[in-house]
């Protein structure tokens, strides 16, 4: 259901523009409003409990956000500097927390396709 709600995050503004629904003085809602599905979407993924939930994929999620908070720490300070290089005053990042929540996701499912592959390889060699 979240990676749904992040592919309707990512369409619905295209659409909405091919509509006619989108004008200058409206662009900034729909721009924030595709970030808040987002985060609702990354949100969902995260805290979505499977029915098999184990003490395996406990540790997945706690590594996966220890993860991510290194990733996305890497990632606004390389932001920051270049901002600085340029000598951009103007600008500022407000997507930090998307930013984390989607670099979340995405070590989320690395670790658990990880441990599956891990898991088949330990059957398999037994």
């Amino acid at each position: 259901m979240g990676y749904f709600v992040i592919a309707l995050a990512l369409f619905l503004p295209f659409l909405m523009f091919l509509l006619g629904r989108v004008t200058d003085a409206n662009l900034l809602f729909y721009k924030e409003c595709a970030k808040l599905l987002m985060m609702v979407g990354a949100l969902m993924i995260l805290f979505a409990l499977n029915r098999q939930e184990s003490k395996q994929i406990e540790e997945i999620r706690n590594k996966a956000t220890r993860n991510a908070v290194f990733l996305t720490v890497i990632f606004i300070f390389g932001g920051m500097l270049y901002r600085v290089y340029k000598g951009d005053i103007t600008s500022v990042d407000t997507s930090s927390f998307l930013i984390f929540l989607i670099i979340n996701v995405l070590c989320l499912e690395y670790g658990v396709k990880k441990a599956a592959v891990d898991q088949m390889f330990k059957k398999h060699n037994k």
